[in-house]
């Protein structure tokens, strides 16, 4: 590789955002020769993922599960030999028909949901039959202005099963349905051949051995990138030919290109030389919809394993118990809305679960809001109407010297952790191979 002598301060490339797509952009650039400075905002490194002490236990604040069903993960799992930890298979169920909470099995709540699942993503396959090419659709084009919600509403269903579907995915955008993309469902479930229940078990149910710190870290130890935190990026300016990155405080690092790898709703806080591009202005103007909550909290008892399932436009829409330990159980609840309800105000919890399982008593809660947390801005990017036709491939376009990377962007499993993987392998690939000499280029 052709590379010319370094100035002092200078780097290859300047990594902006030490989350998986950041700490995977790192290594392999770093692998193949290249001086990479990462900084990041604040003090550790994982982005949306971050294994706490809280209430007395490691607990996931953020992305937490990951399947085999997901190559880059697996791939990168198997490459530092880390293991699975899964979460207790559900023994009881409850669910709210429009009316009242219903109790049964978690099979029969499966079965409710398939009632709707099974028709509403039946083409699936079709219109993404090569599901890491979305874009290759030839289909796309035609629905992708068709929102989720609607289609719901087309389906003639029950009261029962409508509002057990709309609560599901709700649950799976972590956000309103109002513009939410069917073609973002069908993506999803393309991904696991058309099988929804896959898709599910691929959600929720297998975490990281050591948590998802205990990854982040492997990869950033297998690099020799230099790792900055608490630097708060303000600007780039790409337009003397190389990427001067600005911090907020005044430092000022230099490079022959950047990399942003923070997410979608965290990109407005830097100030891009030159103007980003109206392509790439509007889709940042209209933003995702991932805007919802994550609420960690314990119930008195060592309970069987359950889970729950409210109405969708409730402030906490789904719980799932996952730990009993020390006279306790630890129950995740996830919301669509950040601004409804506060992840640490106990008695706003009480009375959610109240209505699904009046016999727990909630202790205490604990949760970080990333909707309102200036470095993130959304929990897992989930998309709106038309991201696909209008967005995607003008959020991936490199802007001068600086290129771009992150879940949001990714081709296959967009909102999860294998997605940031799958993007960053794509990103760097690009610059790895701008800066090999053209003769040598597969």
């Amino acid at each position: 590789m052709n590379r010319t002598p370094a100035r002092p301060g200078h780097h290859d490339v300047i990594v902006v955002g030490a989350g998986f797509a950041g700490l995977v952009a790192a290594r392999e650039l770093s692998h193949a020769g290249l001086d990479v400075l990462v900084v990041e905002a604040r003090d550790r490194i994982g982005g949306r993922t971050w294994l706490d002490e809280r209430m007395g236990m490691e607990l996931e604040i953020g992305g937490t599960w990951v399947h085999w069903v997901q190559p880059h993960v697996w791939a990168e799992l198997r490459r530092y030999g880390i293991g699975l930890a899964p979460s207790p298979l559900p023994e009881t169920a409850a669910w709210w028909n429009g009316e009242q909470a219903v109790a049964g099995t978690p099979d029969q709540l499966l079965d409710l949901l398939d009632e709707g699942n099974t028709p509403l993503l039946a083409d699936a396959m079709t219109v993404f039959p090569l599901p890491y090419s979305p874009l290759s659709s030839t289909i796309v084009d035609e629905i992708d202005g068709d929102r989720l919600l609607e289609r719901i509403r087309s389906l003639g269903l029950t009261s029962e099963q409508a509002s057990v579907l709309e609560a599901f995915w709700t649950l799976n955008f972590n956000g309103r349905l109002d513009d939410a993309a069917f073609t973002q469902a069908l993506r999803w479930v393309a991904l696991t051949n058309g099988d929804w229940k896959l898709n599910f078990e691929a959600c929720a149910t297998y975490k990281i051995a050591g948590g998802t710190k205990a990854l982040a870290s492997a990869i950033a130890s297998d690099s020799s990138a230099t790792y900055a935190l608490g630097v708060d990026v303000a600007s780039i300016d790409t337009s003397p030919g190389e990427a001067i990155v600005v911090a907020r405080d005044g430092r000022r690092f230099t490079a022959d290109a950047a990399l942003v790898t923070v997410p979608l709703h965290a990109q407005d806080r830097i100030a891009f030389t030159p103007e980003l591009s109206a392509s790439k202005r509007d889709a940042l103007d209209r933003g995702q919809l991932g805007l919802g909550t994550k609420t960690w909290f314990t119930v008195e008892g060592e309970h069987r394993a359950f889970v729950a399932m409210g109405a969708a436009d409730w402030p906490l829409t789904f719980f799932q118990s996952e730990y009993v330990h020390d006279g306790k159980t630890y129950v995740i609840g996830f919301g669509p809305d950040a601004g409804a309800i506060d992840p640490f105000n106990v008695l706003a919890i009480q009375e959610q679960l109240s209505k699904l399982r009046p016999d727990l008593r909630v202790l205490e809660s604990a949760g970080h809001d990333w909707v309102h947390d200036e470095y993130s801005g959304e929990t897992w990017p989930m998309h709106r109407t038309g991201f696909l036709t209008r967005s995607l491939a003008a959020l991936r376009e490199p802007h001068g010297a600086i290129h771009f990377a992150g879940s949001d962007l990714a081709d296959g499993w967009g909102g999860f952790i294998d997605g940031a993987i799958e993007s960053a392998l794509s990103a760097s690939r690009t610059l790895i191979d701008a800066r090999r000499p053209s003769d040598t280029r597969a």
